[in-house]
């Protein structure tokens, strides 16, 4: 089966967890300053998720 889904940014992360969520339709952020930065400037809250596998 082939499929067209694109990988968010936590392609590029080392973690295999993160990783399993590499080609989730989500726009996940590893923790870290851009994800605080951009929740800063959006004026939006961080959604954090400690995993669940």
């Amino acid at each position: 089966m082939t499929t067209n889904r694109k990988p968010n940014r936590l392609i590029a992360e080392k973690s295999p967890y993160l990783l399993q969520h590499a080609y989730n339709p989500v726009d996940w952020y590893a923790w870290g300053e851009e994800a605080f930065e951009k929740a800063k400037r959006e004026n939006k809250p961080v959604f954090l998720s400690i995993g669940y596998s």
